[in-house]
């Protein structure tokens, strides 16, 4: 286990490596002096090792000894037969104390803890009885959820880590724009930019690479990963091709309203089975439903829920000819929408606005050129608007019309930089 643990944590020997601009980064490091344990959820390959070996870099540019910091990734070969077993996690730290002999106040990083079972019992004890700060991350969200509200309520704070904002994006392009002069400056650049983002995604290692091929492969890689590590084996599900099928489907039925029944039919198993399926999804970052408005909370509860995707990038790999750009529109608003508000929902009645969020109705059009779309949006807006709500209507690159009675218009990098 030594030469595990002296592999992972080379900041033992050598300068921690700079990562790329994260926005949670501020939120971390505020976290860092508390006693409370810092859990970094998100789904996989979203970058949440990495926000966690950031802390690292920071703690030992404040001056804390390097070797005060243990980081282990616990998804490994050498723990996979002590799984079961979280009293190992006591023989991992005392490997490490003996290796590296800290004094003071050390901070441990455990690495998708959910890899062992009942982790949530060591972690409490030593919270309680040792001077250690705990970090720890994990890719399923109602795991860590229920687990740290029974044993660990009131020891904890949360970040949870999406793939790259399209701020992180251009921040990892090297594109300025910070202030309305450098996206004037940069506007060709923002431009060729957000076409990437829009199709691609955020996964850092997709957008390190050009060649479009190797990026669905790469997404194809990691939704199979989730699918057979995090999924398969936690639900015990029998015929894991079942659920892998139902992925790839459901991604090509992102935006829309989803009809179980349907659902049900296509894949010969019952309506309830097909719900536990997306909720499954749902735990893993995957996908997220949304429900259509109601004063009532009951109603919206049994509202037809729509569908959208985590990550843009995964409808490239939808079973499907050519790429829909207004279907990745809208899905890109939601994931920027639903970030800020998990109230978020949508509004049909006849006719359908996308999204309702804090007294604002939001319409996604690619473009707008044509008089039936332009009077759809508006008609929807018409329908639904009440006193005080706010009416946008997101383009790609649409320029503002003139007569739009009280409707905002924004393009999509407009509204993912917050220029309005």
């Amino acid at each position: 286990m030594k030469e595990l643990l002296v592999e992972q944590n080379p900041h033992w020997s050598n300068p921690p490596k700079t990562y790329a601009y994260r926005e949670a980064f501020s939120k971390l490091v505020s976290y860092l002096p508390l006693k409370q344990v810092i859990t970094i959820t998100g789904i996989r390959r979203c970058g949440k090792s990495t926000l966690a070996k950031m802390a690292i870099k920071h703690l030992i540019d404040e001056g804390m000894n390097p070797t005060n910091i243990l980081f282990v990734n616990l998804e490994q070969p050498l723990f996979l037969e002590y799984r079961h077993d979280p009293s190992y996690l006591q023989k991992v730290l005392d490997t490490y104390l003996t290796l590296c002999n800290p004094i003071g106040r050390i901070v441990v990083i455990f690495d998708e803890i959910q890899f062992f079972d009942n982790w949530q019992v060591f972690i409490k004890s030593k919270y309680e009885t040792a001077d250690i700060k705990f970090i720890i991350t994990g890719s399923n969200s109602s795991m860590l959820s229920s687990e740290i509200n029974t044993l660990l309520t009131g020891r904890t704070l949360t970040i949870h880590l999406n793939t790259f904002s399209f701020s992180e994006f251009l921040h990892y392009k090297g594109i300025a724009h910070a202030n309305e002069i450098e996206r004037l400056n940069n506007r060709i650049q923002i431009a060729i930019a957000k076409q990437d983002y829009l199709q691609w995604g955020g996964f850092f290692e997709v957008m390190e690479i050009a060649d479009p091929i190797i990026k669905k492969d790469l997404l194809n890689s990691y939704a199979k990963n989730i699918i057979y590590r995090d999924i398969v084996p936690r639900f015990k599900i029998r015929q894991a091709e079942v659920v892998e099928r139902l992925f790839y489907y459901l991604l090509s039925q992102t935006t829309h309203v989803l009809n179980y029944t349907t659902l049900a039919q296509t894949f010969e198993m019952s309506d309830k089975s097909i719900k536990e399926y997306i909720g499954y999804f749902e735990d893993v970052f995957l996908f997220q439903r949304i429900d259509n408005f109601h004063n009532k909370p009951k109603e919206r509860i049994k509202s037809m829920k729509k569908l959208y995707t985590l990550d843009n990038g995964f409808l490239q790999v939808a079973p499907k000819q050519s790429p829909g750009f207004g279907q990745a529109l809208e899905n890109l608003v939601f994931c920027y929408l639903c970030q800020r508000d998990p109230n978020l929902c949508y509004r049909k009645d006849q006719v359908e606005v996308d999204f309702y969020s804090q007294q604002t109705l939001y319409q996604v059009a690619y473009e707008i050129d044509n008089d039936k779309t332009r009077q759809r949006e508006l008609n929807a807006f018409k329908h639904f608007r009440q006193t005080n709500e706010q009416c946008k209507l997101i383009t790609f690159d649409s320029e503002p019309l003139a007569g739009l009675e009280d409707v905002e218009m924004l393009t999509i990098d407009q509204l993912l930089l917050d220029c309005n």
